[in-house]
């Protein structure tokens, strides 16, 4: 491959946005890299480092008020900045192609799969009637989406996240471009499907040879699928250098911070290295080192700060924005740090909150008269327990009812069967008053930051909306000095209280829900995959400050998430959740060591590692419906080890050593 032209060739290019007095704010600066054919390069950053712009930049898609300030890009020798508009258009889709990060929103709502597959396939090969439909069954097959005929007369909506994502790159690959443009392909998807995905990519490229420019944050996915990998940082590369020799010793400070920030199982117990502040703003973009103002390893505070560091050559295809790198410089692939203080010991090892059979059904209705015809079950039958000073994770698929579980617990759905329990005592569901103590006692932080806080509030308003309302406070004056003491205590400013959400960055909003959930002084808090989107600098800090919480206040947290990596990490006990059931449950560091349930194997095996060297089990298809869920073990249509029986009846929960529980055939019988 290193004998080869490269396909694109990307030099000196950088981007400007107009200001209202005409001239140009520097936003990426000087970004050179190059692909060829068959290769994968990764161009990895935190959020607003400009990765997506240079995507768009390379398919000449800018929003308006963006432009090319200088450099040239070069595909198969074409200079690309120097094409009329209708050039471009020929290429679009045909030689060069994009996934973009959000399928729900790249698709359009009212069209069916077909018309989206279709436009592309009658724009680049001119291809109309039944040979369109015919091409278009054979790319969705090709992406791995079963009875293809059927779903494209089917919308976006009517399709899952994955299935989405799989109908995405079926537009993409529609006229087998050269180069496969991916943003954050696999960000908001689950291991298993996450799994599916980066295969179908690699098999796509292999067969094609394409050229792939994966945009992501998530260092595991760059160690399975890239060939050299790019370090952004505030519009500039920091770092490039080949895989082998990246992941081996990164040699960039911003480099070594990330890996420092990973969350892992040898790390429980310890803060995580999250990297103080934040990157700078274009607006303030300083003249010096832009990693300078959060670099622990600057050893010259007058140069770092006054002068630009070129990207330099250090050898082994490796290229360094740094004044000081080293060559000898060790890597940075464990935090360093002091242990983090043991937590205060929960008051009592009883749970403070239980479920036991928890159902949650919802109706079917069909017909003019909406008659129910069935019902959806989300979740058959669920008991949990969460204690104070510890956190419970429930782990599984997207649809397999963890979401549910929570909204239900809170009350936000109602139950359709079940108990709970607040101290061993049995919770009314129609008692009114006990249900608002509950909403005091419990809160929740939703995945989402920027959807869950009303954006005509300010954060003051917002923190103060959920004390008065549940009379947690006894004046408004109160009210303000608890919000202005919430912010300091998540990391905020006591003036920040004044601005609106719309002014705050991902991990900050993060943190505001934080302080929005500890206004009413909760004993317990849901958290809803709140670090699912987060970078992993910004991840870093949210994990350390629901630690830092959870020690100084004996919270009890109910983590749902698909995060492994953030599982390992910071939960105490794990319950592994399909189709609405619990397989396995007991404590965290025994279920991931060895999990008992096929399940739960084939989740932790697909988890992208840096490490590498674990081989994954692949679930043939997706979960069945929870409308029309499998007889017997619900798993068994797409478990390797089913027996006759496991079609037949559902599995008992079994008790295995170190507190493990799993439900599961297999174990019974062995």
């Amino acid at each position: 491959m290193s004998d080869t032209a490269p396909l694109i060739v990307i030099r000196g290019l950088s981007l400007g946005i107009g200001q209202a007095d005409g001239a140009l704010l520097p936003v990426i600066d000087d970004l050179g890299f190059s692909i060829r054919a068959g290769e994968t390069f990764a161009l990895v950053g935190e959020s607003g480092c400009g990765k997506s712009l240079t995507a768009l930049a390379l398919m000449r898609l800018l929003p308006p008020g963006i432009h090319i300030t200088g450099g040239e890009i070069l595909l198969e020798g074409r200079e690309l900045l120097r094409l009329p508009e209708a050039a471009m258009r020929k290429l679009r889709g045909g030689d060069m192609a994009m996934i973009f990060q959000e399928p729900a929103s790249s698709l359009n709502p009212i069209l069916t799969i077909e018309c989206q597959i279709g436009e592309a396939l009658a724009l680049h090969l001119g291809l109309s009637g039944q040979a369109r439909r015919e091409y278009a069954k054979e790319l969705l097959a090709q992406v791995g989406i079963s009875d293809p005929a059927r779903r494209l007369s089917e919308y976006p909506f009517q399709l899952s996240g994955g299935m989405k994502q799989r109908v995405m790159i079926a537009i993409a690959l529609a006229a087998r471009p050269r180069l496969l443009i991916a943003d954050e392909p696999s960000t908001a998807l689950d291991v298993t499907v996450q799994a599916q995905i980066l295969d179908l990519l690699q098999n796509l490229q292999s067969e094609y040879g394409m050229a792939l420019l994966l945009i992501t944050h998530d260092l595991g996915v760059v160690a399975r699928m890239a060939d050299r990998i790019g370090i952004m940082y505030a519009g500039q590369l920091v770092e490039r250098a080949g895989r082998d020799a990246f992941f081996s010793a990164p040699r960039h400070p911003y480099s070594r911070a990330l890996f420092a920030a990973l969350p892992e199982s040898a790390r429980h117990g310890q803060p995580l290295n999250a990297l103080p502040g934040q990157a700078p703003a274009f607006t303030a973009l300083p003249s010096g080192c832009r990693f300078a103002n959060r670099c622990a390893e600057k050893k010259n505070d007058s140069r770092c700060l006054a002068e630009a560091p070129p990207l330099e050559d250090r050898g082994n295809d490796t290229w360094v924005r740094c004044h000081f790198q080293e060559t000898e410089d060790p890597p940075a692939a464990a935090a360093p740090g002091m242990e983090r203080a043991a937590a205060s010991p929960p008051l009592s090892s009883e749970a403070i909150f239980s479920t036991r059979g928890l159902h949650v059904h919802f109706p079917v209705r069909k017909g003019v008269l909406q008659r129910t015809h069935g019902f959806v079950r989300a979740v058959d039958g669920v008991d949990l327990d969460l204690t104070p000073g510890r956190t419970l994770a429930l782990v599984g698929e997207s649809g397999c009812g963890k979401t549910t579980v929570g909204r239900a617990l809170m009350r936000i759905i109602p139950a359709t069967a079940g108990e709970c329990f607040w101290h061993g005592k049995r919770m009314n569901p129609f008692d009114k008053a006990e249900a608002k103590r509950l909403r005091q006692s419990m809160q929740m932080v939703f995945q989402d930051p920027y959807a869950s806080l009303n954006p005509r509030m300010n954060i003051g308003e917002i923190l103060r909306e959920g004390m008065l309302a549940l009379d947690a406070v006894r004046s408004e004056r109160e009210a303000r000095e608890r919000s202005a003491a919430l912010l300091r205590q998540v990391g905020l400013k006591a003036e920040h209280a004044r601005r609106h959400p719309h002014e705050f960055s991902g991990g900050q909003r993060q943190r505001i829900a934080i302080a929005r959930a500890l206004a009413v002084s909760p004993r317990v808090i849901l958290c809803d995959e709140p670090t699912s989107a987060l970078d992993v600098s910004v991840q870093a800090q949210i994990l350390n400050l629901m630690q830092d919480l959870q020690a100084e206040l004996g919270i009890a947290y109910l983590f749902i998430t698909h995060n492994f990596a953030v599982v390992e990490y910071l939960a105490h006990e794990i319950a592994v959740m399909y189709l609405g059931r619990i397989v396995e449950s007991g404590p965290a560091a025994a279920v991931l060591a060895a999990p008992a349930h096929p399940y739960t194997r084939a989740l932790l095996s697909a988890v992208p590692r840096i490490e590498g060297g674990r081989e994954i089990i692949r679930l043939e298809g997706e979960a069945p419906s929870p409308a029309h869920p499998p007889s017997g073990c619900r798993f068994c249509p797409r478990c390797k080890d089913a027996m006759p029986i496991c079609g037949e009846s559902y599995p008992p929960m079994t008790s295995l050593a170190k507190g493990r529980k799993v439900a599961c055939w297999v174990q019974e019988t062995g």
